[in-house]
């Protein structure tokens, strides 16, 4: 699971480097994130503009990481493919979740 992180302020901001958070994979994204939290500040935002295909694995993986994090951090989202964006819509979760169309200005790798 190819995972990119960089922190900025009081926010860690992950890349998803991969085009699909499934089965096959949803529990290498879980185990990654978890060791990327234990780094973050109080705000995780996951960019998922590579992500073109979420099943609900993937979606229950999201799901846990935000439960991981505990009440006191956030998670975020951004960058939402339109089929991604489907199954968090379809599921509710686009209510759960605050979710930017894009990674935040500030946020954005400089270069």
């Amino acid at each position: 699971m190819n995972l990119y992180a960089r922190e900025l302020a009081d926010t860690l901001v992950v890349e998803v480097g991969e085009d699909r958070i499934d089965a096959a994979c949803a529990i290498q994204f879980k185990d990654a994130m978890r060791e990327l939290a234990g780094r973050a500040g109080t705000r995780v935002l996951i960019d998922m503009s590579r992500v073109r295909f979420l099943d609900s694995s993937g979606l229950g993986a999201v799901v846990a990481v935000m439960k991981l994090l505990g009440p006191d951090r956030r998670l975020e989202l951004a960058g939402l493919t339109p089929a991604v964006d489907k199954v968090f819509r379809l599921t509710r979760m686009d209510s759960v979740f605050l979710i930017h169309a894009d990674l935040p200005a500030g946020l954005r790798e400089a270069g």
